[in-house]
């Protein structure tokens, strides 16, 4: 499979090239600086990746990269850049949308924020408290649903380099809502409570990049159960309901 990566210097974009590699897809690294990746990957990226060194922000480079390209993972820009990150996200779902020879399946980078909390109509990232940089998710997740690509936002909660878990835990995999167990009871406190709640529970979101890249591969087909949805991660443990 043919399959391209926007911010494949970062990290989790360079873990998804990697694990691409590795399962035999023809991995293509859209970056800004070839010099890094090469850095990051050695050999590895000469050798078995296609590099492309150009503009995020530019159509025409956008479009060229994709063509004939089975997949696009948007790994590139975070919320806290405001409104780079939507003008980057936005414009390769714009040239996805264009390029008559992308198949049309994407991934996106989000956030647990941008989940909907269970037994309520709300979700984290527009309750009282949540670093208003958050939104610009919401805003890329509004752009998708206009698309008639085959798209999944990815949502996980802080990603961080591995995790040590004192038993066997097994990834849990949700969409649409968070992935942990909230108690009925939630519908009843005030959006401030409930954003006191879920600030409590957040290091229960963690997950290590290598899972969030691999969940992303596992699902990269066109059709698959995630289309047009947005994902949720964690590890299943016996953290009880409170």
């Amino acid at each position: 499979m043919k399959i391209i990566v926007f911010g494949a210097t970062g990290n989790t974009g360079r873990r998804v090239l990697v694990q691409g590699i590795n399962r035999g897809h023809e991995m293509t690294a859209f970056v800004r600086n070839a010099e890094k990746l090469y850095d990051q990957l050695g050999e590895l990226a000469s050798s078995r990746v296609r590099v492309i060194e150009d503009d995020i922000l530019d159509p025409v480079s956008v479009s060229e990269a994709l063509a004939h390209q089975d997949a696009a993972i948007i790994a590139a820009g975070h919320a806290g850049q405001g409104e780079e990150f939507v003008r980057i996200v936005d414009n390769i779902v714009s040239q996805c949308e264009s390029q008559r020879s992308f198949s049309g399946r994407v991934w996106v980078m989000g956030g647990a924020g941008l989940l909907n909390i269970p037994h309520t109509e709300l979700i984290g990232n527009n309750l009282p408290g949540f670093p208003p940089e958050y939104k610009n998710h919401n805003r890329n997740f509004e752009r998708l649903q206009r698309s008639e690509l085959d798209w999944s936002v990815m949502c996980p909660g802080t990603m961080i380099d591995s995790i040590e878990h004192p038993g066997p835990v097994n990834l849990h995999v949700t969409t649409e809502i968070l992935p942990v167990p909230v108690p009925e009871v939630i519908k009843e406190y005030s959006e401030a409570e409930i954003a006191g709640y879920l600030f409590s529970r957040f290091q229960e979101l963690n997950v290590a990049y290598d899972d969030v890249a691999k969940c992303m591969l596992d699902h990269i087909d066109l059709g698959g159960p995630f289309k047009r949805k947005r994902v949720g991660l964690a590890y299943l443990n016996n953290i009880p309901v409170r």
